[in-house]
């Protein structure tokens, strides 16, 4: 990282992507505001990263808290990464509160923090990095709602970055498009839906899936794209590490 990120905002900070991209960010010597709704897990990534991790256990598609932490912190990075696990069904098993959770969750808390950091807004060259999902371009039949959420986090990429260039604000504005993969709540529950689903079992499933994308690339990847003032908009990000979109 060419310039030295002081402060960033990770949401879903207490475990998986949001955990390893919290300890990258702080290994690099920034303070990390880590948002997610279990305190003690928050509590625990406080033990492990230090001083540089201020955790706080709340619900981040609350728009007032999106505006007091962009104002009281003045973070010049927001990674998006908070997300709800889907329910693993065919559409016909699912009701509509379960087909919507990630619209809820994982669309919502996108929507609330792209409009907090316009209108604060963020400092000109601060990045909104949204984390959306490789099931955004194929589709994700047994996860519900959960492809067309992550659909929709581009979109609103695309209409932040839009009103930061109207503004003349000079916010970036990217979106990650991460992989599948066994090291997250939500890609264990996606493969072992899919696995099932193909009649093999877990281990051939994820075989038949390499290379696996691994936390500790996740954390990488954020650490490249927060130094890299000239990135492009969207990546998608597997075993084999970034790759842009277009």
């Amino acid at each position: 990282m060419s310039d030295p990120i002081q402060t960033a905002v990770v949401t879903g900070a207490s475990r998986g992507f949001g955990r390893a991209i919290a300890a990258a960010l702080v290994a690099r010597g920034t303070h990390v505001v880590g948002i997610a709704r279990d305190e003690r897990e928050l509590r625990t990534v406080r033990d492990e990263l230090g001083d540089r991790f201020t955790p706080v256990a709340a619900d981040a598609t609350d728009e007032a808290l999106a505006q007091q932490v962009i104002r009281e912190q003045r973070p010049c990075l927001l990674v998006l990464n908070a997300g709800a696990t889907p329910h693993v069904a065919p559409v016909q098993e699912q009701t509509w509160e379960t087909f919507s959770r990630n619209w809820e969750v994982d669309t919502r808390h996108v929507f609330t923090w792209t409009g907090a950091a316009l209108r604060e807004p963020l400092a000109p060259g601060s990045l909104v990095l949204s984390m959306s999902s490789g099931a955004a371009l194929g589709g994700s039949p047994l996860s519900g709602g959960y492809a067309s959420a992550k659909a929709a986090v581009r979109y609103l990429r695309q209409y932040g970055a839009e009103e930061s260039e109207r503004a003349g604000l000079g916010i970036r504005f990217v979106t990650v498009l991460p992989n599948m993969t066994p090291v997250g709540g939500v890609g264990e529950a996606g493969i072992k839906g899919y696995a099932a689903r193909a009649g093999v079992d877990r281990e051939t499933f994820i075989e038949g899936r390499q290379p696996i994308l691994h936390l500790e690339q996740v954390g990488k990847a954020v650490v490249e794209l927060a130094g890299n003032r000239d990135s492009g908009a969207e990546y998608r990000l597997g075993g084999e590490g970034l790759s842009l979109i277009g």
